[in-house]
Formats: C-alpha cells, structure tokens, sequence
C-alpha cells in the first residue's frame, strides 16, 4: 500500500463523550472526498517532541466513509501521555493538525459469509463503528455481527446509545457491552465469556480484536483454545 502524503487537517467541532474521552472531527481542506475503508487509521504528528517517530499518534478513523472531506477521531486522555495531553490542551476548534492516511489493512473481509465478532475495549470501538455504519448504510450483505464491547464502568461506555439505536436498525446486528467493574442490567465481566457462549458450535467465524494488548493477547488464546485458524483473527493494537 503506497504511503500517503502528510495534509493538514482543520478541526472543525470538539465534543466530550465521556469524562476522559473527545471526539474530534477534521476537515481536509485540500480534497472534496477524504475516502477509506472501514477499519482504517491516521497519523497524527503533533508538535510534541524534536524527533518525528517520537511525535506521531496513530488512532482509527470512528466515523464512515460519507463523500465528504470531513472524519472523526475518538480519543482517551491517557494519564502522562504527551500525544493526547497536547490534543486535550492545546487544540480547540479551528485549529490545524498534520496527519497522514488513511492507511491499515484491518478491514472486513470482501463477503460477511460468516458470523464477525468485532472485540473490543476502550477507543477500540472506533473501527467497529466505522464498519457497522458502512454495513448498514450499503445494504451489505451479512450473517450475524456482534460488537462485544468491554469496558470498566457505564461512564466509560462510548457510542453507547448509538449503538442501541442501530441495532434496532441493523438485521442480525447484536451490541453486547460488558463491564468488568460496576454491576447493572447487562452483561458482567471481560470479553471473552461472551464470545466463547456464543461461539459452543464453533460455527463459520472471523474475529476482529481492537483495544489494549492484555485483552488482544487472551482473546488471541481462547480463539484458538476453541479451534479457530490462526487466518481468522485480524488485530489493531492500541498501546
């Protein structure tokens, strides 16, 4: 995949979605139509460090491909991290950020002929809801999807209604959140119980992980733990 040029991107809306997560849609000024893929992510390269490859933040586009120049960022305020302290701190609406994408090749299969788990934790959400969106809107095609999202507590929970909303749209689309932290009406406890319920017949699957290395790690096992092919499981690490 040949390397895109680095662009300046305009900031034009700022939105908090939880208390330490901000979503941040960005405008292309040079291109009528910023396209990608579902799944795909950019480079940022804020002005934190002398060295290039200290300074450049990779994060995966949350919103869908739509026809216009515009695309939206999810991102965690990590504690220390000088990536996100400069884009909390320091970027407001109106400024300018240097960025280089789309780039990555964690897309969805050419056909959904089998059931898709997308796993995530966290921001790593952000590429499932690219990819839902696009499904819905392009009548694609599909067999069981199910966003199996892990989070500590309901305030850490992004998209949340969202989500709801569009599995009452989406035919044989299923939201399951699940936190690890708080007790409520929904599911308890990490990830992987989920996945593994579901998957007792070892039916037709691909597996999508997104989200810290801890999570990634185990999924990984237990996928293959249960008889899946290595060439099932596609990742995006964060961190």
């Amino acid at each position: 995949m040949a390397l895109q040029p680095w662009r300046t991107g305009k900031v034009i809306r700022i939105e908090n979605e939880t208390y330490n997560t901000r979503r941040f849609w960005i405008e292309v000024p040079e291109m009528e139509n910023f396209d990608f893929k579902p799944g795909q992510f950019v480079t940022l390269d804020p002005p934190i460090h002398e060295k290039p490859n200290k300074r450049w933040r990779s994060y995966s586009i949350s919103s869908w491909p739509d026809g216009t120049n515009v695309f939206e960022l999810v991102i965690v305020l990590l504690e220390g991290g000088a990536g996100t302290t400069y884009l909390f701190n320091k970027v407001d609406i109106g400024s300018e950020l240097t960025f280089r994408g789309p780039q990555g090749v964690f897309v969805l299969p050419p056909a959904l002929d089998r059931n898709v788990f997308l796993i995530c934790t966290g921001t790593g959400i952000a590429p499932f809801r690219s990819m839902a969106h696009f499904i819905k809107i392009h009548n694609v095609p599909h067999q069981n999807i199910y966003i199996i999202f892990g989070c500590r507590t309901q305030k850490d929970l992004l998209y949340y209604e969202e989500m709801k909303q569009l599995q009452s749209e989406l035919h044989h689309f299923h939201f399951i959140p699940t936190l690890s932290r708080e007790k409520w009406e929904g599911c308890i406890g990490y990830v992987h119980p989920v996945y593994e319920d579901l998957c007792l017949e070892k039916q037709p699957a691909y597996f999508y992980l997104c989200g810290w290395k801890n999570m990634i790690d185990e999924a990984k096992k237990r996928i293959l733990a249960m008889g899946y092919d290595r060439k099932a499981i596609h990742q995006e690490l964060y961190g």
